[in-house]
């Protein structure tokens, strides 16, 4: 959990992470100024230490002397134990208009020096692409560079637009191939779906035989995802190509002994309340019909710090005295029914830091969720399951102090997903508190992935039931050690 916080509520931008040895290294654009590049590192991807800046913006005069924008770190195919840092910049005296690629060279991820030579920076050329700032948005796209290696083909990916079509319509990955060593030829662009303003940060991976494009779309501030089984060939999209739901930006890949982890800031957008946060990574699988989904972090177990058994859960109790309301236990289930009305049942153990499983199994047309974080008024932060159309909602609900009686309460619902659907009866649950970061996993596949620091103060954890009988079983809550922020040692 890292915020990169200084004055600011929040001075992270996007993100880059490289596995080196040991270390997780977090390279990331500091906010709003874009003046240099931060550098961090981690042993388990929860807390962070920053080491020396990396990058700055150059000195006046200087193609990058007005800012800096997204990084990609590679290992250098060309200097044996050696890396590549392709960044992006602006220039003042075009008053930022104009997008180029430039290139930084490291021996140890440390230090890292600008290369200064006839090929870079990279400029984006035509005809495949906008290349003057008298086209298109009269600014030239050339940014969020990611370098792709497979055998001995190389290739680099931007940000870029194509040069005919509607102006919100041109956002395409523009693609140049390093035909010798440091020389790059652009070859018409990777992908271009005709849909968007932009396609930001792009990334390509090749997992189990089928090529990924990664792709952070403005509109929608989500994550997208296409597929091909040949590098150059036609990108394809299912029905449903978001990886993660809104507020998650700028993803990128790491690969871990044969796992595949992602990484991506988290901004919640609020005017009163701003966060912009890296929260801990997620896996990324492939299901068998070759869609991407992620599953939770298996390191939040060595964050397990007491572990709750079935007795410790019981007796539930009704927050809400509603009579029509009923706990029915049954060998090692539990049914839970509100007839007519609202009913919150909450479980004995109270915890602010947690993860907790159940399987459930809902009869009837009602609603369901999970309330947690709760004081005993209930107001608190909860997660709506409707496990019949397939939606879930993150939301904060509860009475706001010294208010009018027009704004007396807070319902505002901070992410919204949908829910594979299932023929099975019963649907396994899972939903991490951990700080700030908020998980919902169905079915073991994370759905719900987000940041709210309400009511971080209160620990009450149960059930909620409207029109509806629920069968809850298998129960396990784990409470987890907080999280801490940053890493401020000096070394």
């Amino acid at each position: 959990m890292y915020t990169g916080k200084g004055f600011e509520v929040s001075e992270l931008g996007d993100v880059d992470i490289f596995k080196h040895n040991e270390l997780f290294h977090l390279f990331h654009l500091v906010l709003p100024n874009h003046d240099y590049i931060a550098h961090g590192v981690s042993k388990d991807g929860f807390l962070w230490r920053r080491v020396k800046n990396p990058l700055f913006i150059g000195e006046p005069g200087d193609w990058d002397d007005d800012m800096i924008w997204t990084m990609h770190v590679s290992s250098d195919p060309d200097g044996p134990s050696a890396f590549r840092m392709f960044y992006t910049g602006l220039s003042r005296k075009e008053g930022g208009r104009i997008q180029r690629i430039g290139l930084a060279r490291s021996n140890d991820l440390y230090h890292w020096e600008k290369v200064s030579s006839a090929n870079y920076p990279i400029s984006i050329k035509a005809p495949y692409y906008e290349e003057t700032i008298k086209e298109g948005r009269h600014w030239v796209s050339c940014r969020d560079p990611f370098f792709y290696k497979e055998n001995e083909k190389r290739y680099l990916l931007v940000n870029a637009r194509v040069p005919t079509g509607p102006l919100i319509r041109r956002g395409c990955i523009g693609i140049a191939v390093e035909t010798t060593p440091d020389q790059f030829t652009w070859e018409k662009p990777l992908y271009h779906p005709g849909m968007y303003d932009d396609i930001e940060v792009p990334g390509l991976y090749k997992i189990e035989g089928t090529y990924y494009l990664l792709g952070n779309i403005k509109e929608d501030v989500k994550v997208h995802y296409w597929y091909c089984k040949e590098l150059l060939g036609e990108y394809e999209s299912f029905a449903s190509n978001v990886l993660l739901p809104k507020g998650n930006y700028a993803a990128r890949i790491t690969s871990v002994d044969n796992r595949h982890l992602v990484w991506n800031f988290y901004s919640s957008r609020k005017k009163d309340n701003p966060v912009t946060i890296l929260p801990p990574p997620t896996e990324l699988k492939v299901a068998e019909d070759g869609q991407l989904y992620l599953t939770s972090y298996w390191r939040f177990s060595d964050k397990v710090k007491k572990i709750f058994s079935d007795k410790d859960f019981f007796p539930l109790q009704k927050v809400l005295q509603n009579k029509s309301a009923s706990i029915m236990p049954q060998n090692k289930t539990v049914f839970l029914e509100s007839k007519s009305g609202y009913e919150i049942f909450k479980f004995k153990p109270s915890v602010t830091d947690f993860r907790l499983s159940f399987k459930i199994a809902v009869k009837g047309l009602g609603k369901t969720g999970v309330m947690f974080r709760a004081d005993s008024e209930a107001s608190g932060q909860y997660i709506s399951l409707d496990l019949i159309n397939g939606l879930a909602q993150g939301r904060i609900w509860g009475e706001r102090a010294n208010a009018s009686i027009e704004n007396a309460f807070i319902y505002e619902t901070i992410q919204r997903n949908k829910i594979e659907k299932s023929n099975e009866p019963f649907r396994l649950i899972e939903v991490i508190a951990f700080g700030g970061y908020i998980e919902l996993s169905v079915d073991k596949k994370i759905v719900l992935r987000y940041v709210n620091t309400d009511y971080m103060e209160n620990g009450i954890l149960g059930i909620y039931v409207e029109s509806a009988k629920i069968e809850l079983k298998d129960f396990k809550l784990e409470e987890l050690d907080g999280p801490e922020e940053e890493d401020h040692q000096i070394i």
